[in-house]
C-alpha cells in the first residue's frame, strides 16, 4: 500500500510539474526582464484542477500581453503556513487562492489587501477577454460567499466558487432494484432513514454488503436540527454545541452508524480498502453526502446517478456547511493594479463557465450558475441546479483564528468516540463546551 501511494504521489507530482511548466513556458519566466508586469498567483489543486485553472484565462492572457501570469502550485496541506512563511521571507506571490477556512487565517493576520477601492473604481464595464466586454457587478456573486469574504466592512477576496455540503448522491439502479422512488429535494431525515434502511443489505453471516448511506459532513445534522456550533459565526464568543438541538442532531448522525447500521463506521470504511466513489459506483453504497466537487470523478464511471438536496430536519430546518474559494491580493504585492486585472479575469464569467463545464465547482456568479454552463448543462448530475437554491442555507465555519485548532485538537478526537459508539453525543458535547468556550474567549 505504501509503495502504491508513493507511486501515485510521484505520478501526480510529475503531472503537476508538466502542466505548470508548459503553461509557464508560454507566459515566460517570472524573473525575465521582458517589459511585462509579472503577476504571481499561488494556488493548490489536483492535476485536473491545475489544467482547468491555468487554461481558464488563456484567451485573456493573449489579449493582455503586457501582463505575465505566473501560476505557482502550492500543496493544499499547510497552504496557509507556506504562504505566511513566504510573506515573512519577502518572497510572496501577488495573488493567493484561498478557501473559506484558510481565509480566516489570512484575514486575521492582516496580510490581505482590501479590494473595496478597486471595486469602487470599476465603472459599468470591465474587460472580459474573448467576449469583448462584460458587465462587472459585485451583485452578480452569491450573497453568502460575498459575506464570507467581507470583514469589518472591507472586501478581501473575489469569490471563484461556492461549495455547499448539500449533495446527497444516489445510485439510481439500487433504488430501482429496491422499488423505491428517487429522493426529492423536499424530503426529510425520516425519508432518508427509511430509504437507507431499505437499501442496506447483509449476507448470511450478517456482514453488511451494501450500505444505505454514508456522509462525512456531521455538521449538517447539527445545523439541520436547528442547532449550531457557535452563537455568531462572524463573531463567535460562545459555543452552542451543548444546545439540546445540537446534541440531538449529532446523536441522530451517530445512530445512523451504531443504531440503524445503515452507515459504515470509520474503521469499517477504512477496512474496505476502496474509496467512497468506488463503493458508490460499484453498488456497495446507495447514497452518500458530500459536495459537488465529487462530480468529475463520478463521471468516469459508467452508471446512472443523480443528486438530491440534503433533507430537512425533524423541526423543518434546512441548513448545511459549505466550502468555497476566492482570490485575494496580498498587501506585500508591488503590482496591485495588474493583480486586480488578473483577479477579474480569474473570476470572470468566462473563467467560471469553463470551471463549471468540468463539473468541478459551482460558480460564485449567479449569472453563470443559472446559465448553460451549470444549471442547464446536460452532463450529470441532472439536479445540480438545486445548488443554486441551496446556497441560501449555507453555514460557514466560525470566523475565529483558533477555530481550526479547536476542531482538530478538541472536537474531532472526541467526536470519534461518538461515531464509534463509545460515548453519547450528550456526554461528549457537554464535556467539550467549557473547553471550547475557554479557547474562544482567550486573548492569546
Amino acid at each position: 500500500m505504501l509503495k502504491k501511494k508513493s507511486a501515485h504521489f510521484s505520478q501526480t507530482f510529475f503531472m503537476i510539474a508538466l502542466i505548470c511548466a508548459g503553461f509557464l513556458a508560454g507566459c515566460g519566466a517570472a524573473g525575465k526582464d521582458d517589459g511585462k508586469t509579472a503577476v504571481k498567483v499561488a494556488f493548490w489543486g489536483s492535476p485536473e484542477e491545475i489544467d482547468i485553472i491555468t487554461h481558464s484565462i488563456s484567451d485573456w492572457q493573449q489579449a493582455h500581453p503586457d501582463i505575465k501570469i505566473v501560476f505557482e502550485h502550492t500543496p493544499y496541506s499547510g497552504y496557509d503556513s507556506k504562504i505566511l512563511t513566504r510573506i515573512a521571507g519577502g518572497a510572496a506571490p501577488d495573488i493567493i487562492a484561498t478557501e473559506v477556512d484558510y481565509f480566516v487565517t489570512f484575514a486575521t493576520k492582516g496580510v490581505l489587501e482590501d479590494l473595496t477601492p478597486f471595486l469602487e473604481k470599476e465603472s459599468l464595464q470591465t474587460d472580459g477577454g474573448e467576449a469583448g466586454h462584460e458587465i462587472f457587478s459585485i451583485d452578480d456573486f452569491f450573497p453568502a460567499i460575498r459575506d464570507r469574504f467581507t470583514v469589518n466592512g472591507g472586501f478581501y477576496a473575489m469569490p471563484r466558487d461556492v461549495a455547499p455540503f448539500a449533495c446527497v448522491f444516489y445510485n439510481k439502479k439500487l433504488f430501482d432494484e429496491a422499488g423505491l422512488p428517487y429522493p426529492k429535494d423536499d424530503w426529510t431525515w425520516e425519508d432518508m432513514l427509511r430509504a437507507a434502511r431499505a437499501l442496506t443489505k447483509t449476507d448470511e453471516a450478517g456482514r453488511t454488503v451494501q450500505y444505505g448511506f454514508y456522509g462525512w459532513a456531521w455538521q449538517n445534522f447539527i445545523y439541520g436540527n436547528g442547532g449550531a456550533l457557535v452563537d455568531d459565526v462572524k463573531n463567535p464568543l460562545k459555543t452552542r454545541i451543548d444546545d439540546p438541538r445540537s446534541i440531538e442532531g449529532l446523536q441522530f448522525y451517530a445512530d445512523l452508524i451504531n443504531l440503524y447500521r445503515v452507515m459504515p463506521t470509520p474503521v469499517a470504511l477504512a477496512n474496505m480498502g476502496m474509496g467512497v466513489d468506488l463503493m458508490f459506483s460499484s453498488g456497495r453504497l446507495a447514497m452518500f453526502l458530500s459536495g459537488i466537487w465529487e462530480t468529475p470523478g463520478l463521471r468516469n464511471y459508467n452508471f446512472d446517478w443523480d443528486v438530491a438536496m440534503f433533507p430537512k430536519g425533524p423541526h423543518g430546518d434546512r441548513a448545511f456547511g459549505s466550502g468555497g474559494s476566492g482570490y485575494a491580493i496580498l498587501k506585500s504585492s508591488k503590482n496591485k493594479a495588474a493583480s486586480w486585472e488578473v483577479i477579474k479575469a480569474l473570476t470572470s464569467a468566462i473563467g467560471q463557465a469553463k470551471l463549471a463545464k468540468r463539473g468541478l465547482a459551482q460558480p460564485s456568479r449567479m449569472s453563470v450558475a443559472q446559465g448553460e454552463s451549470w444549471a442547464n448543462d446536460p452532463l450529470p448530475p441532472a439536479n445540480k441546479p438545486m445548488l443554486n437554491d441551496a446556497v441560501q442555507y449555507v453555514v460557514f465555519s466560525p470566523f475565529h483564528t483558533k477555530w481550526r485548532e479547536i476542531q482538530e485538537k478538541y472536537i474531532s478526537p472526541q467526536l470519534d468516540l461518538v461515531f464509534n459508539g463509545k460515548k453519547t453525543a450528550f456526554e461528549v458535547l457537554t464535556g467539550l463546551a467549557p473547553k471550547v468556550n475557554q479557547v474562544l474567549q482567550s486573548k492569546d
